[in-house]
């Protein structure tokens, strides 16, 4: 365990952190998956513009790597386009 003082915030800061963002790359994936079982094109678009929305925020939070991000939202894409 740490033992100085700014060791000790910094620990405290980074669980925080932690679990702020595993909270949202949780929500993320969920939005993956109902585009993903969509069978419906205007559902399955719908869910798309809500899952592009977040991996977008994501990225310029930096939860996410800016090519895992285009990745994503082109998978995603071409599933819907499949429709």
């Amino acid at each position: 365990m740490p033992q100085h003082k700014s060791a000790i915030k910094r620990l405290r800061q980074d669980e925080k952190r932690r679990k702020h963002n595993r909270t949202r790359r949780s929500k993320m994936r969920t939005l993956n998956k109902k585009v993903l079982s969509s069978t419906d094109k205007e559902t399955a678009e719908q869910n798309l513009k809500a899952a592009v929305s977040l991996i977008d925020k994501l990225t310029v939070k930096g939860i996410l790597h800016k090519n895992t991000a285009a990745r994503k939202k082109a998978a995603l894409t071409r599933h819907v386009n499949s429709l």
